[in-house]
């Protein structure tokens, strides 16, 4: 067995069982709150009686995954460089106001005017992640403390701007809480066909994001980046040690910037999907949370695209599960007790697949040097 394929199945075993305990401690919390277990789990699978039922019930599951699939990515680019990105909230929110507001404002032709806004909207979600970028390198700032605050920042005046100059036409009676509509235009087509090439009815409401293809995209992109170029390898230079970098003719101060101003940038799709093919404006409802998953999904997911995709997908199933726990009369919160459990899980395990790992990785090393019987190495 290949040393990649061993790292790769222990790493992939630890995750399972991460997610295997992280059930079973929330079963004991599911039972102190007067349910059961076995029923509440039941409850997470039931997607529902009518195929209709059934098709918006992954639907559901499925466009709630796209955007947590893209919150993690936007944070694993910073964590490949060993950044805290916590800022992913604050700049996801920033990127779908201001990209609403102006693809409100505008009408062009469809593939310009999609274009113009997914365009506004990581432009938007680049320049506040650079803020902090600025701030550490030049001042020594920690990332952590900085995006924290300018999420608080972000909350407010997101919600200042929709209720006064981004707002939109009022109505006699009632204020306007949401920035103007969208023009046809900056509509973006759902993907429904790949559910009724299938013989499936056609999801009711707003379908299947077609902005799923966007998001597989962005993933193909960002693992091409980091994986397949010197600035990836720049980048996890950079993170693993910066003298290092330095000696061998890397800035670590740019990397440090040009890392966080891209995890920016796709941190400001992640509201796209539910603005462009949903609600088609920012609203006081418009979905809030996606940033802080996005953190546990890019742990879960070991910030692989690959990992971060089935990591999005648990989640969105969780997240969906929500529903049918409150129809069966199970507190919600479980979902969130799960989902904690999982992230505590994982922070656990995977130091202990990295201790196992690399003990292997020793005597696998110290067998080829004629120390120990390669027998015991393997």
């Amino acid at each position: 067995m290949g040393a990649a394929l061993r790292r790769t199945l222990i790493t992939a075993a630890g995750v399972v069982v991460a997610v295997l305990i992280a059930f079973a401690v929330s079963s004991i919390a599911i039972r102190v709150a007067g349910a059961d277990p076995f029923a509440a789990i039941a409850a997470m699978f039931d997607f529902g009686v009518r195929p209709i039922d059934q098709v918006d019930s992954v639907t559901y599951w499925i466009n709630r995954s796209v955007a947590l699939f893209i919150a993690g990515l936007a944070v694993a680019v910073g964590f490949r460089m060993n950044l805290f990105n916590i800022g992913v909230e604050g700049q996801y929110r920033m990127a779908a106001l201001v990209s609403a507001f102006v693809g409100g404002q505008v009408l062009l032709p469809a593939p310009i005017h999609l274009t113009v806004i997914i365009v506004v909207a990581m432009a938007a979600g680049g320049l506040y992640a650079l803020v902090p970028a600025l701030l550490k390198v030049y001042r020594g700032v920690n990332e952590v403390i900085s995006t924290i605050m300018l999420n608080f920042v972000a909350i407010g005046l997101a919600a200042y701007l929709v209720r006064g100059p981004f707002s939109g036409r009022r109505e006699a009676g009632r204020l306007a809480t949401a920035t103007p509509e969208l023009p046809p235009s900056g509509h973006f087509p759902d993907a429904n066909f790949l559910i009724t090439m299938f013989g499936l009815p056609a999801p009711r409401g707003a379908g299947l994001y077609g902005f799923i293809g966007v998001a597989l995209v962005a993933g193909l992109v960002i693992w091409l980046l980091l994986e397949r170029t010197r600035f990836g390898f720049e980048v996890k230079a950079s993170g693993m040690n910066s003298d290092a970098a330095v000696a061998s003719g890397v800035d670590p101060r740019r990397m440090v910037i040009s890392a966080m101003v891209l995890s920016g940038m796709v941190a400001g799709l992640i509201g796209l999907p539910e603005i462009m093919g949903r609600n088609h404006n920012y609203g006081t409802s418009f979905t809030a949370g996606l940033g802080f998953l996005g953190i546990a999904v890019a742990l879960l997911g070991r910030n692989k695209p690959v990992g971060i995709a089935l990591a999005a997908l648990l989640f969105g199933f969780l997240d969906r599960a929500g529903t049918p726990l409150q129809f069966d009369g199970i507190p919600p919160a479980v979902v969130e007790i799960i989902q904690g459990t999982i992230v505590l899980m994982v922070v656990i395990v995977n130091e202990v697949t990295r201790r196992i790992v690399l003990r292997w990785e020793e005597r696998r090393a110290a067998a080829r040097l004629g120390e120990v019987p390669a027998g015991a190495a393997a």
